[in-house]
């Protein structure tokens, strides 16, 4: 018998703290469920729409929000509530324990918009830059003082340093000079004097809300940080918040690449003044070696500064009022996977759409961004979680997936996969905007798509997505990533170059600092292999230990058996002490190509002979391609071909990439679960025998929640993953189903869809079409009604069928092409939804002997009623700021779009097997 129960579960928001005896998913937590970033648009909120959106959300199966305050709908400013007010911190309160009431979570955006910044701060405390001012003076020429900016534009300046150089690149010191409120200098011959500002981005905080305006924070300043966190401990002194968590969103602090102490700061860390370094620095010498070590420095100096003056700051505040911090590190200038780790709860993004194989699966050239996600991206802070032995990797998912009001259910499952895959456990929707009950259609929307709002046709559809991705994460977030691999990120190849000093790594352009890398190259070699594998960085290694000859990184983190080094040119020689000391414990170590100097500038004689004396230690043949040699308890491999030197240490691949599936393998104390997904063009049917074996394999069905028993031949089980779908594999000792799974073998097609459909459709708008009957079934945008063509909504198709049912067999529903989700019902009793490719179902159970009634529920998108309100120029977007863009940021119309097929075209088609 079939087991359903987490299926029920879910739909109905309800938890247990009991784990099903023989169905193996964990039980539902709030965590489990996929949160949404949730806009409220002014904070025009109250108490009733609160109300009502949670009981909604709840029984579209999310188990939380993120509140962000933005900017808000025109013509409802008497609505808007100031950040932080009473009034507004009573709302909070009362989504708590509204939230609490439907056992879901909240959290909250530390501010409004993005990125941190409000009315608290001043421009002394702002984001701030540096100004690189050259002034060439021909000998006898003079400069006055005070010496201001060249940037007319800054009111609040201060002169750092002043240098002059002589043609032969002879520093004149003329720091002396700075405090100068009168009088001149005159050059003694020709010079080119550099004089370095400290000034300000004069960023806002974009989309604020109202309360939140104000200038961007300076993030790499001590004084400043503070000054913003004081606001919010005076807003919540002696309130029981009861927040999960506090967010931080991406580094977009735009330009803000210094603080007003950062020359101290550089000069305690690195032992030298960076202001001595000036003409290397401005990139104005001929030394490009040495100008790179200056700016390598630099940036690990901005690092460190942002790392400790603002991401453990963060953490330590969250943690006093008893939430979490959660941080994207993406875009900031530092090592992201530290950066990330420095957080409770690392958070990466997925911004755009990805191709995928998938057969009829739509992506329309027109609705999509020219920007690809790079689920690797993903693994910087997967690999930060992992390799710190926290629980929670969270995703910012399906930002700008596709244009406004066209995005799929079934397009957003591949894209939410990726991240699993990569080791994402807990996502957030981007996102859903509070609207008001008495706002018309479509409700109050933020300007970024995708819109997961109680007014998009497919929500009566949305649990369908919400269970898959419930009953992925019951798995992920309970288990723990088994990674072979530790592969080191060389960072300090990244921070040496000539560009400007200042180095953002952003997911938008990573064909610039990712892409061409050797590590990158060699971890999708490793990936495409089979292997499985998390990212390290000199931090993490600084503090990994050995046991049993394994690598751990952190208290709980699940030990790794390999550290990988691809090719590296600039390397610390600290690290590579680290990295012996764990070989000379036990570990093994493969270096693609051994490092060929120490990054940076300062104290560089003493670092590189101390590098080269260590490389000595390991008597490795120059000439020689493909060597190891014992050291200590471990081992060291120097070897082009590290496919190899880990077969030679029996660590081997998954064969199961072999097959063009995907996998994330997850273990716990009893057994080992395999999550594999299929974004290939075809069925994958072969026996596959797994790294990770055991007495029992079952199937988990993430899609429908079914649990079976997969029979075993020869080590090896029979996989049979339709394209677009995914199966959970539990591997175990122990644990035993009593089901087989009942593998679709010689299928015929019952020739039974005979007799006309009816179609009625039962809600939506902007009215509902006349009902008709349909001798074949269609698209209701082909039938040329134009109240139909204007429709978003749900329709009913319904016919009834005969046939001579086999007990001994299985029968599949293929509901052929749906435009876009369906519920389907076989004599009264709910079938299940299916809302994404190969849109089938087994429906033998509930098929009878004889006479059966079929209704198929078919939801379309919103995109046609939104083409029908701009072709009559209706007035439906008007907001402050940004207002309403479409996907490549031009003002939305949609008056020109094509009608988008909705409805069943089918051919609806039923197997027996």
């Amino acid at each position: 018998m079939k087991k359903r129960f987490l299926t029920i579960l879910i739909c109905y928001g309800m938890a247990t703290s009991a784990v099903w005896a023989q169905d193996l998913w964990p039980s539902v937590t709030k965590e489990m469920r996929p949160w949404t970033r949730w806009w409220w648009l002014g904070s025009a909120v109250d108490k009733p729409n609160l109300s009502r959106e949670i009981k909604l959300l709840d029984e579209a199966g999310f188990g939380g929000v993120e509140v962000t305050p933005i900017y808000g709908a025109k013509g409802y400013e008497d609505r808007y509530i100031p950040f932080l007010s009473n009034r507004w911190m009573d709302m909070l309160a009362f989504t708590v324990d509204q939230a609490n009431g439907h056992q879901m979570g909240v959290d909250i955006n530390l501010g409004t918009g993005w990125p941190f910044g409000g009315p608290q701060i001043d421009e002394q405390h702002a984001a701030t830059k540096l100004f690189l001012d050259e002034i060439d003076l021909k000998q006898g020429q003079a400069i006055s003082f005070p010496l201001g900016v060249s940037d007319t534009k800054q009111s609040f300046s201060k002169l750092q340093a002043l240098r002059a150089y002589k043609p032969d690149g002879q520093e004149i010191n003329l720091d002396s000079q700075m405090h100068n409120q009168s009088g001149s200098w005159t050059a003694p011959e020709d010079v080119r004097v550099i004089a370095l500002f400290s000034g300000r981005t004069r960023q806002k905080v974009k989309r604020a809300a109202p309360g939140g305006e104000g200038f961007t924070l300076d993030h790499l300043g001590k004084e400043p940080v503070q000054r913003y966190f004081s606001h919010f401990q005076e807003a919540f002194q002696g309130k029981d918040l009861q927040l999960r968590a506090f967010f931080n969103d991406s580094y977009e602090v735009y330009g803000a690449n210094w603080t007003d102490r950062f020359l101290e700061e550089f000069e305690k860390r690195k032992g030298y003044k960076l202001q001595g370094y000036l003409l290397d620095f401005a990139g104005k010498s001929n030394d490009k070696e040495k100008e790179k070590r200056v700016k390598s420095d630099y940036r690990e100096v901005v690092n460190a500064i942002l790392r400790d003056n603002f991401l453990v700051p963060f953490t330590s505040f969250s943690n006093q009022h008893g939430a979490l911090s959660k941080n994207q590190a993406h875009g900031s200038p530092g090592n992201l996977i530290d950066l990330y780790a420095s957080t409770d709860i690392a958070e990466c993004e997925t911004f755009g759409s990805s191709f995928f194989a998938i057969p009829d699966l739509r992506r329309d050239s027109t609705d999509v961004r020219n920007v690809d996600p790079d689920p690797m991206m993903f693994k910087f802070a997967s690999s930060a979680t992992h390799t710190t032995g926290k629980k929670y990797t969270s995703s910012e998912t399906f930002t700008w997936l596709t244009e406004h009001f066209k995005t799929s259910l079934a397009q957003a499952k591949p894209e939410v996969e990726q991240l699993f895959l990569a080791g994402v456990n807990h996502v957030f929707y981007h996102g859903t905007t509070y609207s008001p009950e008495d706002v018309p259609y479509p409700g109050w929307l933020f300007y970024a798509s995708v819109n997961f709002t109680t007014n998009n046709s497919f929500w009566s559809h949305l649990p369908g997505l919400n269970n898959y991705v419930t009953r992925v994460q019951s798995i992920l977030q309970t288990t723990k990533a088994d990674n072979e691999l530790l592969i080191y990120w060389p960072i300090y190849d990244v921070w040496h170059d000539t560009k400007a000093p200042f180095k953002t790594l952003s997911v938008h352009h990573v064909d610039d600092w990712l892409h061409p890398t050797e590590f990158y190259k060699q971890s999708m070699y490793l990936q495409r292999l089979g292997y499985s594998f998390d990212f390290v960085t000199d931090a993490i290694l600084a503090k990994s230990t050995v046991q049993n000859k394994q690598v751990v990184t952190a208290e709980n983190a699940r030990p790794y058996k390999v550290i990988y080094i691809p090719s590296t040119q600039y390397f610390s020689e600290e690290t590579l002490d680290n990295l012996l000391t764990l070989a000379r414990n036990g570990a093994t170590l493969i270096f693609e190509t051994l490092p060929k100097d120490v990054g940076g500038l300062a104290n560089l004689e003493v670092r590189r002979k101390k590098l080269n004396d260590l490389l000595a230690t390991l008597h490795f043949d120059e000439d020689e391609e493909n060597q190891y040699t014992a050291y200590g308890e471990g081992k060291i491999y120097l070897t082009n071909d590290v496919y190899s030197a880990l077969e030679t240490e029996q660590l081997y691949a998954e064969r199961l990439a072999r097959t063009g599936l995907k996998f994330n393998r997850r273990v716990t104390e009893k057994g080992t679960y395999y999550y594999l997904v299929n974004h290939t063009d075809k069925t994958v049917d072969q026996f596959v025998r797994l790294n990770n074996e055991g007495m029992h394999y079952t199937l988990l069905d993430p899609q429908t929640g079914d649990i079976f028993n997969l029979p075993v031949e020869k080590s090896a089980i029979r996989l049979q993953i339709p394209a677009g779908y995914a199966w959970v594999v539990y591997v175990s000792d122990t644990d035993k189903v009593d089901t087989d799974y009942r593998y679709v073998n010689q299928p015929q097609e019952e020739k039974v869809f005979v007799h006309p459909w009816k179609v009625s459709f039962l809600q939506g708008g902007p009215q509902l079409p006349k009902a008709r009957t349909l001798n074949n079934l269609s698209y209701w945008t082909t039938w040329g009604d134009a109240v139909a063509d204007k429709f978003s909504g749900t329709a009913a198709y319904e016919t009834s069928f005969a046939i001579d049912k086999k007990s001994d067999k299985g029968y599949q529903l293929h509901l052929g092409a749906v435009g876009e989700s369906a519920q389907v019902w076989v004599n009264g009793k709910d079938a299940g939804i299916v809302w994404a490719h190969p849109f089938t179902l087994e429906i033998g159970e509930l098929l009878q002997n004889g006479k059966n009634d079929i209704r198929i529920e078919v939801a379309n998108l919103m995109a046609n009623r939104i083409r029908d309100l701009d072709k009559r120029k209706v007035s439906w977007r008007n907001y402050h700021e940004i207002n309403f863009v479409n996907i490549d940021y031009k003002d939305f119309d949609a008056s020109q779009w094509k009608l988008m097929d909705s409805g069943l075209k089918g051919p609806v088609r039923l197997f027996r097997y």
